[in-house]
């Protein structure tokens, strides 16, 4: 609701003049000493480092790089080698692979085994885990390692977990208190291809995600100055011998392939270890000090984190920033009192009632929503895609017959005449999208290549944003989108699923799944004679995720979360429906996240058909060509409105800008407070680079084009405003988009990447047991805030949305 203005006009206007004096240095040239500089990539961080000779196999020849080791937080980091031998065979990991996981340790030396989180990738196969006895064989001791540590005994005998935070190490090997097959960033198995060489990236976590490691918590004694706690990145190499000598000679099929664990003290013996150096993750800012909220986009997410420390120091004030719905912060800047204040982050922008307080609106920064996906074939990792609109319509309405819930296999046999078969109103429409002859058109890579596992289409985020609203309003943009969505055939004879016919399109801010399909659980090979009861719907197929940051992290990882397999745990009956990680070497997973994370977690990004038919990728220039597209709001000229159809020529459809959005309607001390933020913003925190208080990574600097950007006139403000401030204009941005891990422009270069190895579906299912609680931060991850908060629009009009999830960087910094 609108707060009503009750205090005298006069002080109304001294507060505009506060908060738009901060406005007026946002908009002054950056200072010498803050002048944005080339956004950091990490690589002057990079290390290598070199295999040797071991008890049975040679690694002298083996270089592998990490390419960040400092400034680390949750992210993916690039891991690249050469001088290695193939893996074989091609499509399997029998021999000849490495295995790459996360480990704690404050030795200087490096960590011990204990001390590593790996084997809950699986209990067979590649790697066996933690489990340090292995094999088949049939004399005495030739299961084991001659080179194993006596302590680990009994019929199964296993190196178990020991957490950083001092809580009791596991109990058994397939003990996932700590991480499970869900939340793992093991690397069971990489390939290395035919030339020697390979690469990956590796998503490590820091003791936000993963406290069980502690990496960025302060391991300094009380008093001392804080010293965050450094982890590592263990490489293990596998060449063709188990740890007891036997050598794999013919590694064809899939029993004569290494069974021992890269924990095994033979198999450790060859171990790389790289030292990672993490942000502080612990509460930094000093206590008793006002606070003061922040809500709103999660677009602002990593910028006002990495600010939080700079101005708890310089202003006196902990800004605490919670991610949410930006309508809510929108209400939330309205209904400030000087009781309550605060400042918002959003992008559509705050409506206000002519006799209501103003609200100030400040840009800060630019990115933008992307398709990102990492498909795995045998050959590497693609990496291009081309998208319509169309085509995303059909994802984002379940149109494809395996995007709903559908049992293609008997439960039990003989099958009933006529089934199994798709869904009736589903049942003339392609499998998956990589089966749309649309697609293929615009891809005909893909029906080259040997992608044997399920694509599933789009993850997408829970709850109401502006940024689902720049997504629907792309399609609506888009004429043969429309008329698929209002249920016209595309050239192929594809329809749109029935119940997403006639979507209101100008009015939504979510991503609804209205399917009511059941099915049984799949894979039911058990006589349960409950099995009926047994099914899943389109929440287990196709499950939303937290945020766009939890879409990009998702993706990453190639598992969506999905739990359709029918499964019984220690004797449950009637059995649950569970998740089983997809295959390494054949994952293949898409979501709508921000450019940010997409950088952030190494993702590969799809090229979307702009307004001209052009196929445009986020970068730097094409951002900054949807902005330059972007015209003001029709009832708040300071604020750019996100419109995809006017993107054409080189502009990127989904660009979409934040702003800081604070009422006057506050004490004379929280205006201060969120003017100085505001500086902060738009002077020092202008700066990129990897440290804290700078623009994240993946940001890039303005280029000197930033002049010719279109001006926006300022709100209308009474006369008694100063004039220099009335004549102030507000200039939007122009600038390069980050890349994390690449110092130059556009998509990530083109490389190979096979992962992981194959994963026993029965270990693969269980998550871990015990939820972890993150140590106290500025700016935690929320869940959203609900499905509808929806309850305030700036105007009667469609307002487009815009957003990007900012857990990782991908701004423009504002030119200044």
């Amino acid at each position: 609701m609108t707060t009503v203005l009750t205090k005298p006009r006069p002080r109304i206007l001294i507060a505009v003049g506060c908060l738009l004096a901060a406005l007026v240095v946002a908009l002054l040239p950056v200072p010498p000493g803050t002048t944005p500089a080339a956004a950091a990539t990490g690589e002057d961080s990079a290390v290598t480092k070199s295999g040797k000779k071991g008890k049975y196999d040679d690694f002298s020849d083996l270089k592998v790089t990490v390419h960040q080791t400092k400034n680390l937080r949750s992210q993916s980091v690039r891991v690249s080698w050469e001088g290695g031998a193939p893996t074989a065979p091609s499509t399997l990991y029998n021999i000849n692979y490495l295995q790459i996981m996360q480990c704690w340790g404050d030795d200087p030396s490096g960590p011990d085994r204990e001390q590593c989180a790996f084997g809950a990738a699986t209990t067979g196969g590649a790697g066996i885990g933690r489990v340090v006895r292995y094999g088949t064989g049939t004399l005495p001791g030739s299961d084991e390692d001659p080179e194993e540590d006596e302590k680990y005994t009994g019929s199964l005998p296993f190196v178990p977990f020991r957490p950083a935070n001092g809580e009791p190490p596991t109990t058994s090997a397939t003990d996932y208190t700590y991480f499970g097959p869900l939340d793992t960033n093991e690397q069971k198995a990489v390939r290395t291809f035919a030339n020697g060489t390979g690469e990956t990236e590796f998503e490590v976590q820091d003791g936000i995600q993963a406290d069980y490691l502690g990496c960025g918590v302060n391991a300094a004694a009380a008093g001392n100055t804080p010293a965050p706690r450094p982890c590592w990145l263990v490489v293990v190499p596998r060449g063709t011998h188990d740890a007891n000598g036997v050598e794999i000679t013919n590694p064809d099929g899939t029993t004569n392939q290494l069974r021992s664990s890269p924990l095994s003290a033979t198999n450790w013996a060859q171990r790389m270890v790289f030292r990672l150096d993490f942000q502080p993750v612990d509460e930094y800012c000093p206590e008793g000090q006002p606070e003061r909220a922040v809500p709103g986009s999660e677009l602002a997410d990593d910028a006002v984190s990495s600010w939080a420390p700079k101005l708890c120091t310089s202003t006196g004030n902990t800004f605490t920033f919670n991610r949410g719905p930006e309508d809510a912060a929108r209400n939330e800047v309205l209904s400030t009192t000087e009781e309550t204040p605060a400042m918002g982050i959003t992008v559509d922008p705050v409506a206000q009632s002519v006799d209501g307080p103003r609200v100030v609106h400040a840009p800060v920064a630019v990115s933008g929503l992307v398709i990102a996906f990492f498909i795995e074939t045998p050959s590497g990792v693609l990496q291009e895609m081309k998208l319509t609109p169309r085509l995303v319509a059909k994802m984002l309405t379940h149109s494809y017959v395996r995007d709903v819930p559908w049992t293609n296999v008997c439960n039990t046999s003989p099958c009933p005449p006529g089934e199994p078969a798709p869904p009736e109103h589903l049942k003339d429409n392609p499998l998956y999208y990589t089966l749309d002859e649309e697609f293929l058109n615009l891809n005909p890579e893909f029906a080259e290549l040997r992608i044997t596992t399920a694509p599933l289409s789009l993850m997408v985020p829970q709850g109401n944003s502006d940024t689902a609203r720049v997504i629907w309003n792309w399609l609506q943009s888009d004429k043969e989108a429309r008329d698929f969505l209002s249920g016209k055939p595309d050239p192929h004879g594809m329809v749109v699923n029935k119940y997403y016919k006639d979507l209101d399109l100008a009015d939504l801010t979510d991503y609804p799944k209205s399917d009511p399909t059941v099915a049984p659980a799949i894979d039911n090979r058990f006589n349960d004679p409950l099995s009926e009861s047994v099914t899943y719907t389109i929440l287990d197929l196709d499950p939303y995720t937290a945020d766009l940051h939890d879409g990009a992290v998702k993706a990453r990882r190639g598992n969506s979360g999905r739990t359709t397999l029918y499964a019984i745990r220690d004797g449950e009956i009637p059995a649950k429906v569970v998740n089983v990680p997809p295959t390494p070497g054949f994952r293949s997973a898409m979501a709508i996240v921000d450019a940010a994370s997409a950088e952030r977690y190494g993702l590969q990004t799809a090229a979307l058909r702009n307004g001209d038919g052009n196929f445009v990728k986020p970068s730097g220039d094409t951002l900054q060509a949807g902005v330059n597209a972007m015209q003001p709001w029709s009832d708040n000229s300071d604020v750019l409105k996100p419109d995809p159809a006017r993107a054409k020529g080189r502009a990127y459809p989904l660009t979409a800008v934040t702003y800081a959005a604070a009422s006057v309607n506050q004490d004379a001390k929280d205006r201060k407070a969120y003017a100085e933020f505001i500086r902060y913003a738009a002077g020092p925190g202008q700066t990129q680079g990897l440290s804290v208080g700078e623009l994240p990574p993946a940001t890039h600097r303005c280029r000197r084009s930033c002049a010719s950007r279109p001006r926006l006139r300022p709100t209308t403000w009474s006369a008694a405003t100063p004039g220099a401030i009335r004549r102030a204009t507000i200039r939007t941005v122009q600038g390069d988009r980050q890349a994390e891990p690449a110092p130059a422009e556009g998509p990530p270069p083109v490389r190979p990447a096979g992962e992981r190895p194959q994963v026993d579906r029965a270990a693969a299912t269980t998550p871990a047991r015990r939820r972890r609680q993150p140590p106290l931060r500025m700016a935690p991850r929320l869940p959203r805030q609900g499905l509808s908060r929806m309850s305030h629009k700036p105007s009667q009009e469609s307002h487009p949305a815009t957003s990007s999830a900012l857990s990782a960087g991908s701004f423009l910094p504002f030119c200044l």
